[in-house]
């Protein structure tokens, strides 16, 4: 596999190869660096209400999801995420990558020196995804951190496969998160053998 550069990003851009919509078209084009785009921070998250249960518990189909809640953000203000917090976010873009490409969602180094933590496991994007990432957002900081929509808060870089997947994300029935626009909570419990 090869790492895609800006030239080639920006000729499976052109292609269609890779789709990112973005309410700032521009934006997308100026974000585009040596070997990744910047994403930015959307208005949306989703939060634990941890007085509700004492434990998370997988196996509890509709759990998880019943100790959660959205919350938006206006546009001008912070979200304040707390020291030792962890909470669901979501880009503003929609990124779809063609079925012989993979991608890695990471975070960004100026926004890790403060002591974010933009995934804790999901850094894989499969072939053939198409949606917004949800992010798993933590404050390993001792101080609160304010984070805004619309700031660049990862990056995301593409690969090229060897050959094209036999069966892409898109494809499968158990694409649990394709098509997600707002941060979406695990969905674990539809796992296979689980």
């Amino acid at each position: 596999m090869a790492v895609l550069s800006d030239i080639d990003i920006n000729n499976a851009l052109v292609s269609g190869r890779i789709k990112i919509e973005s309410a700032d078209p521009e934006g997308v084009r100026s974000s585009i660096h040596a070997a990744s785009v910047d994403l930015t921070l959307g208005r949306y998250f989703k939060i634990y209400d941890h007085t509700k249960l004492a434990i998370l518990d997988p196996k509890e189909k509709e759990l998880i999801s019943s100790v959660m809640r959205t919350i938006e953000i206006e546009d001008s203000k912070p979200f304040i995420i707390q020291p030792g917090e962890f909470v669901l976010g979501v880009t503003q873009e929609i990124v779809s990558i063609a079925d012989d490409l993979m991608a890695r969602l990471e975070g960004r180094s100026s926004i890790g020196r403060l002591g974010v933590i933009i995934h804790a496991t999901a850094g894989l994007v499969n072939p053939g995804f198409s949606g917004s990432f949800t992010l798993e957002i933590s404050n390993i900081n001792r101080m609160p951190i304010a984070l805004y929509p619309g700031m660049h808060i990862c990056q995301i870089s593409f690969e090229e496969m060897t050959t094209r997947v036999s069966e892409s994300y898109a494809d499968k029935k158990e694409s649990k998160y394709q098509h997600q626009v707002l941060p979406e909570a695990s969905k674990i419990h539809q796992d296979k053998g689980f």
